[in-house]
């Protein structure tokens, strides 16, 4: 009986290509090419997923990744197992040599700008202190702002022995020597006064509509004082006028929070609620402002009530008050900070004795 026939493997050297089936076998050439008889590589173990990252978390600097990857060698390209130069990545990771240190190079020199303050350098973000240079010799009494320009740009002017030439230098009259020609100008010494102010002026050294302002009431002062803060042209009440830039800027600046004291008589009694929303801060015109302190003082069909604030927006309580229906027809500022003198009269002002000087020093 004749046996079936069965397909017979050809050789590799027959001439004739071989039918696609399993790999090669122990015992075949390994030379052929990888298509024929190389090894599948061994299936690796896929790295484990990374933790989900928390987009809340702070930025962190991510831990460099060292991976075994393989390159895969193109059509064409050395043969598997043949020597190719295309290596894997599979030691750790080094980083690259620093250089060798050497002598740096030398900065170039920075040129010196004009001295914006004669005190010291500006620092930074900060406005320099003291005044322009023009204005303290004009409060000197050397001459006229416009002409003591003149004297500056002429070279005439030493501060700390230096001669300046620039307008926008600053300087302390406290602390900086300050000549004309290398003679020492006469000092100004720190005024402090307390005015009374009656309704009818405003509160400013001058107006452009003509109105009276409150530097007519003050007579026989020789330095040039200004008010602190402002109360408007129909209130009346305490206010400080001064020629010390330090201090005014302490008192008027928000974190200090000084207190100012104010009566003011509305039209018909607020209820109590709309009195407790002054108290919590009151919200005016979209912002909320400071809470204040609200109390009786005079009982009435129009009362005064005792307002005590912290902060000092423009025209706070007329707008408080009326914003809740109470205008207010009379306002009247009774202390300002730890000043408050009863028996000074509306146009009345005077200077200030040690121990309210030291009082408001001490804020």
């Amino acid at each position: 009986m004749a046996k079936p026939s069965s397909s017979k493997r050809p050789s590799i050297g027959s001439g004739k290509r071989p039918s696609k089936g399993p790999a090669t076998r122990q015992g075949e050439h390994r030379g052929a090419p990888a298509r024929f008889g190389a090894r599948k590589p061994a299936a690796r173990p896929m790295p484990a997923a990374a933790p989900a990252m928390d987009p809340w978390a702070e930025e962190q600097e991510a831990p460099a990744k060292v991976a075994s990857v393989r390159i895969t060698p193109r059509k064409g390209s050395a043969k598997a197992g043949t020597g190719s130069t295309m290596a894997r990545n599979t030691g750790p990771w080094k980083p690259a040599p620093k250089p060798k240190s050497g002598p740096r190079p030398a900065k170039a020199p920075v040129k010196a700008g004009p001295a914006v303050s004669a005190s010291g350098l500006k620092a930074k973000g900060k406005a320099p202190a003291g005044d322009r240079l023009q204005k303290i010799l004009a409060a000197a009494g050397v001459a006229s702002r416009r002409a003591c320009e003149a004297i500056i740009l002429e070279g005439r002017v030493q501060v700390n022995g230096v001669t300046v030439t620039e307008l926008g230098t600053r300087a302390d009259p406290r602390r900086d020597e300050i000549t004309l020609d290398f003679q020492p100008i006469a000092k100004e010494d720190l005024v402090y006064i307390l005015l009374n102010k009656p309704k009818g002026y405003v509160t400013t050294v001058k107006d452009n509509e003509g109105r009276p302002t409150v530097m007519a009431l003050i007579h026989g002062v020789s330095a040039r004082v200004y008010p602190v803060g402002r109360l408007d042209f129909n209130s009346e009440g305490l206010l400080l006028l001064t020629n010390d830039g330090a201090m005014a800027q302490r008192l008027m600046a928000p974190e200090f929070h000084v207190a100012k004291v104010y009566l003011a008589k509305v039209h018909r009694m607020p209820e109590g609620k709309t009195l407790d929303e002054f108290r919590e801060g009151f919200r005016l015109d979209g912002r909320r402002l400071k809470p204040c302190g609200i109390e009786v003082a005079e009982k009435g069909e129009n009362p005064w009530l005792m307002v005590t604030l912290i902060e000092g927006k423009n025209q706070q309580i007329r707008r408080m008050f009326a914003a809740v229906g109470h205008p207010v027809s009379k306002l009247r500022r009774i202390q300002f900070g730890p000043l408050d003198d009863p028996a000074l009269k509306p146009g009345e002002w005077k200077f200030l004795n040690p121990q309210e000087l030291a009082a408001l020093k001490a804020l």
